[in-house]
């Protein structure tokens, strides 16, 4: 700990440059096509709204700024997320130093920067990187808010939960964690006859609440869609599920991390922490214990808890300087900069490897293109034959999202088919196959399965079967169908 306060600024300033230029770099040489959720993201981007189906409308508009001033292809797509998370490290920083000092608040940021969880997150565009930038700034607001007698950090505070929360409604665990924080430390309890804190609320809802009135003209389909993603059914007991994704978080958050923190949290109970400590494992312990119990009451996706390791890089950075475990940090950190390096290589070299048993791991960000440019062959050869397909039909959101990326250059129209009483995904909401009009419908199906909708139209003949290279391993089959005469009862 040896450096003065300017050289950790520089030292931090420079890894973040490195990190940033690399991740740039593997961004512009990264061979995988759009995963479909980002093919999604794009697509809603098109069309800047308040909201969509199945999210909040932050990262659209992060890819809508993206676009314009970068193009539309995946590098230009994806580019906003190594540029946010270097921002939330940023802000980790700020924080950190606010709570213990430059030192701290300088490796906690490289600690969250280089965690394996954010050098996956940082070359893919998702709803996370924009989440994790606001609740980090939401918590610094806290910090400084505890901190000082001034009306900025109020502000500050609005801000970060308004935009968290148009970011991903996960944003809301930030109040479960504030709640948590004034029940284990009663002396804070002041805090809630703040006017501040207040104010904050009302900036934040002022800024949701667009959302909120998008999703009341849309039936709520974004609060229906994340209920529906918790899937309470079926059995309701799933303990390996719940010791999967805890599994995962040795991965997300690395495995000395996670070790540590659940070693600080056993402290915890065991001996209780000074304050600041208190507050940050506040705001990364209760998400953790909560997306545990779901996926034991159904399931959870490893990201679900992300937004812990903003306060958990800090409290477990100043843990190991506090208690001289220099030994497990530099391990830690030399470790995660081995699994970035790997990462990269497997990104740039995507598609031409595969794991043994002849898996592709990047299978489903590969082939996508392929599938595309099969479809635009098909309809090529109907304009050739003079009866061109009045629409492209899709029964799969996968589909629907990779075509209209990977087709945005053809002016047919792609729609989809609704599966249920009512819609299942964006698509089905806003481009519902109803009646293509004049002309055949060409019906795009994966898997080689003879897709149910078929019965509602007169006339359908599978016209082709394809086995298209989803990477290094098992090739992804698509079955084109030519549909006539659509039955609408």
């Amino acid at each position: 700990m040896g450096l003065s306060d300017a050289r950790w600024v520089a030292v931090l300033v420079l890894g973040l440059t490195a990190l940033l230029g690399l991740r740039i770099a593997a961004l512009h040489l990264n061979a995988t096509d759009l995963f479909f959720d980002e093919a999604q993201y794009w697509s809603w981007s098109l069309a800047p709204d308040w909201g969509y189906y199945s999210k909040p409308p932050l990262v659209a508009w992060l890819i809508t700024g993206a676009t314009e001033l970068c193009g539309h292809q995946e590098f230009c797509v994806r580019l906003p997320s190594p540029l946010v998370h270097t921002a939330t490290a940023l802000v980790i920083f700020a924080t950190g130093r606010a709570l213990y000092s430059t030192a701290a608040g300088a490796i906690s940021a490289l600690v969250f920067a280089t965690l394996p969880g954010v050098s996956v997150s940082a070359g893919i565009i998702s709803t996370d990187v924009p989440l994790l930038f606001f609740w980090a700034l939401a918590l610094f607001g806290l910090v400084m808010l505890r901190q000082t007698a001034a009306w900025w950090p109020a502000l500050v505070l609005g801000v970060a939960l308004g935009g968290g929360l148009n970011a991903k409604y996960a944003m809301a665990w930030f109040a479960l964690c504030l709640a948590a924080y004034l029940i284990a430390t009663p002396r804070e309890r002041g805090l809630l006859k703040d006017a501040r804190l207040w104010f904050a609320v009302a900036v934040a809802a002022a800024l949701i609440a667009p959302n909120l009135w998008w999703n009341s003209a849309h039936k709520f389909a974004t609060f229906a869609h994340t209920a529906d993603n918790a899937k309470w059914h079926g059995g309701l007991i799933n303990p390996g599920k719940a010791l999967e994704f805890l599994a995962a978080q040795f991965g997300v958050f690395g495995p000395i991390l996670f070790a540590s923190l659940l070693v600080v949290a056993w402290r915890a109970w065991r001996d209780g922490l000074p304050e600041n400590d208190r507050l940050l494992l506040a705001f990364a312990l209760p998400v953790l214990v909560i997306i545990t119990l779901q996926a034991l009451i159904s399931r959870a996706h490893a990201n679900w808890a992300a937004v812990s390791y903003v306060a958990g890089s800090i409290l477990v950075t100043q843990t190991l300087i506090r208690d001289l475990d220099w030994r497990w940090l530099r391990g830690s950190m030399a470790l995660h900069a081995v699994l970035l390096l790997a990462l990269v290589a497997a990104t740039i070299y995507a598609g031409r490897f595969a794991l043994p048993g002849g898996v592709d791991p990047f299978a489903r960000t590969l082939g996508w293109r392929a599938v595309a440019e099969a479809t635009a062959q098909e309809l090529q050869a109907a304009r050739a034959a003079g009866r061109p397909f009045a629409a492209v039909l899709t029964d799969d959101r996968s589909v629907t999202a990779e075509l209209l990326y990977y087709m945005r250059e053809d002016s047919t129209p792609v729609l989809a088919w609704q599966t249920g009483p009512r819609p299942a995904d964006h698509y089905e909401l806003t481009r519902p196959f109803t009646s293509a009009g004049k002309g055949p419908v060409l019906l795009v199906g994966l898997g080689g399965k003879r897709p149910a909708l078929l019965e509602k139209f007169e006339q359908s003949k599978a016209i082709k079967t394809r086995k298209l290279a989803a990477g290094a391993g098992k090739p992804r089959d698509v079955t084109f169908f030519v549909l006539e005469g659509y039955n609408e009862k």
